[in-house]
């Protein structure tokens, strides 16, 4: 009995921990995609508008891994 409650500890810290990777890895993602938009504005000011779109776009097509990533950590978690 004891043996199975550490298993689900570590189990859980391990789901902890793969759902902290992923949101960092995401705000990464998500600053370089900003840093890059801000340098590439300075140097272009005329193409604001496509860069924001595409800004946006990148952002979102980073977060539907990461938000798949957490569920699937969540659900190691409580299955």
């Amino acid at each position: 009995m004891m043996l199975l409650e550490i298993g689900g500890i570590i189990g859980g810290l391990g789901a902890a921990v793969g759902a902290g990777l992923a949101a960092i890895g995401a705000g990464v993602g998500i600053g370089r995609i900003g840093a890059s938009g801000v340098e590439s504005i300075a140097r272009q000011p005329e193409a604001i508008n496509d860069l924001r779109g595409n800004m946006i776009l990148m952002a979102a097509l980073i977060e539907g891994p990461v938000f798949l990533a957490e569920v699937i950590c969540l659900l190691a978690l409580f299955l």
